[in-house]
């Protein structure tokens, strides 16, 4: 299991941004960042590098891979883009340019058959 500290170091290497910025840009003294390798965040601390990297505190915390944030709003994206423009890989990162116009080809060639 990934520890919060390695998370944060992902999200932001992701975001081609150093830890030193993560923790300027939340106010955090320079080696906050680094002490997370030894034990968990407080819980606001936490909520705010979550809601930096807009991530769950359950993704950061290693309970799940899904990064996504839960919301009221359940119903499902009936937008085909949409639906695309937010899905992740299995390991949570996000698709590539070419993965998506893949899954749009696969889309619209079951579309496309269906309607025969």
């Amino acid at each position: 299991m990934f520890s919060t500290f390695e998370k944060i170091k992902e999200l932001a290497k992701r975001r081609g941004i150093s830890l030193q910025k993560v923790s300027e840009d939340l106010g955090f003294s320079v080696n906050y960042l680094y002490t997370l390798k030894e034990k968990k965040p407080k819980s606001d601390r936490l909520q705010e590098i979550a809601d930096y990297f807009n991530v769950s505190t359950d993704y950061l915390l290693g309970r799940t891979d899904n990064p996504a944030i839960a919301t009221d709003d359940q119903t499902p994206p009936d937008d085909i883009d949409e639906i695309i423009e937010n899905a992740m890989m299995f390991d949570g990162k996000p698709l590539t340019d070419d993965d998506k116009r893949a899954i749009r080809g696969i889309i619209a060639g079951y579309m496309s058959s269906k309607e025969r």
